[in-house]
């Protein structure tokens, strides 16, 4: 019994240490999901920003009788369309570093294999996370490009830049950089309590996108006047949008990604607290059953003991 007892109660400490464990990573991605919704809450009026400047610049190309950047860039999609045959298509894969965090990076990679199978041209794929790196080459895909997923929101920032330094700028001319070149992101996105899989289409601009951003009218009554080259002030912005769009879909990432560990630990909680009530349970059992057995053989020692009474004549 001694044997035994002490096994379960190894057990039931090891189990209360990882609940414990547990309950801290809980506390820790419920803290992350609200900072990188937050992010992307607070980043609203920056793209909002954008937005304003990209549609007076491609009014004021229009006017001048130009096609700026036409048919170079497509409008933020949930779902990728062909509308040219591009000749180098970059996709960039958002997942984690770190585990326990579900179905996460097979969902995104499932959904990004889909998606692939429909270009006309072989994906450049880019990584961003050591997991969904392993993912990719499991399908058979070597990540041309890998980076590390951002520890904070300060951080996103900084992979944005990297991310841009190796993307081709609609009317710029970059080294390595071709005609109709295709930049698509798959990412996972918070829905509910959970997430879904996205795929967004940054580049090549799709016309009506423009078309619409020209024709949308200026929220006060006073137009402002484009400063500079006009060609040079929109491909700025289009920068910017691409830097809003990068960052948001990283941001909804990392929130999707703690989202999804949040549940893991969850899931594990309830896991751990069966496996402690079956543990104590069996303990207790144990315990019991182990003093029947000493009282059962102090009895029986003490009837042994007891003089016996003399025979009757």
């Amino acid at each position: 019994m001694a044997n035994t007892t002490t096994a379960l109660r190894r057990q039931i400490g090891s189990a209360r240490d990882l609940k414990a464990v547990v309950r801290t990573m809980k506390a820790s991605a419920a803290s992350a999901i609200g900072q990188y919704e937050n992010s992307v809450a607070a980043l609203g009026d920056y793209a909002r920003t954008v937005e304003l400047g990209l549609s007076l610049c491609l009014r004021s190309a229009h006017a001048q009788g130009g096609q700026a950047l036409a048919q170079n860039q497509t409008h933020q999609t949930h779902q990728t369309h062909q509308t040219h045959s591009p000749t180098v298509v970059h996709a960039i894969v958002f997942g984690s570093d770190q585990g326990l965090v579900g179905r996460f990076n097979e969902a995104v990679v499932e959904h990004a294999m889909a998606q692939l199978g429909q270009q006309p041209a072989k994906a450049q794929v880019w990584a961003v996370g050591e997991r969904v790196q392993a993912r990719l080459h499991d399908e058979g895909l070597s990540p041309a490009f890998t980076f590390p997923v951002p520890g904070s929101v300060e951080l996103i920032t900084r992979l944005v830049g990297q991310i841009l330094l190796k993307v081709p700028t609609p009317g710029q001319e970059n080294e390595g950089a071709a005609p109709g070149e295709t930049l698509v992101l798959f990412y996972n996105r918070p829905s509910g309590a959970s997430y879904e899989p996205v795929s967004q289409r940054l580049l090549p601009l799709d016309g009506h996108w423009q078309a619409g951003l020209a024709a949308q009218p200026w929220p006060t009554a006073q137009q402002p006047e484009v400063l500079g080259t006009s060609p040079q002030v929109l491909r700025a912005f289009v920068r910017e949008h691409l830097f809003v769009s990068l960052f948001r879909a990283s941001a909804e990432s990392l929130a999707s990604e703690n989202a999804s560990r949040l549940a893991a630990m969850q899931r594990a909680d309830r896991n751990i607290g069966e496996l402690l009530t079956e543990l104590g349970a069996r303990f207790h059992r144990i315990r019991q059953s182990g003093i029947d057995e000493e009282l059962f053989d102090v009895v029986a020692g003490f009837d042994a003991m007891a003089p016996q009474a003399p025979p009757r004549a």
